[in-house]
């Protein structure tokens, strides 16, 4: 049965490092599409429920503290930020999986992993509290 864990455990590592390594390019950020209103009083923008000229998009991102923003044309590129800022998510989704998944390194490591989800999951529900994330148990 403690074979089970641990295999069960290291299977689940070993996938999330395999999705890690399909992911391919990324970049952190979003992409917020704008639209705005140029101030001419006979344009179309000016009329009332006219939502102005757009979409405009533009991508931000903080990096150590330091704000960065740029404009992005529509198509190729855009294109490209929209799967690269996607893939980022998914690379921060996957990296807080594994972290998810105890790394059981011994026998007596595995036996108190074991004794502590069974035991953990019957007191939190006899509690009325959220049972323990299926990951680790």
């Amino acid at each position: 049965m403690e074979s089970l864990l641990d295999e069960g455990l290291e299977g689940k590592r070993k996938d999330l490092h395999k999705q890690l390594e399909e992911i391919g390019a990324f970049r952190r950020g979003i992409i917020s599409e704008g639209y705005r209103k140029c101030g001419k009083p006979n344009c179309a923008c000016a009329k009332e429920g006219h939502p102005g000229h757009g979409p405009r998009y533009l991508w931000n991102t903080t990096i150590k503290g330091k704000s960065y923003a740029k404009h992005i044309r529509m198509g190729p590129e855009l294109q490209k930020y929209l799967d690269e800022t996607e893939n980022h998510r998914r690379f921060v989704k996957i990296c807080e999986e594994i972290v998810a998944v105890p790394a059981v390194t011994d026998e007596q490591e595995l036996t108190e992993l074991k004794k502590n989800c069974r035991s953990g999951f019957r007191r939190d529900t006899e509690r009325g509290r959220t049972a323990r994330p299926a990951i680790l148990c």
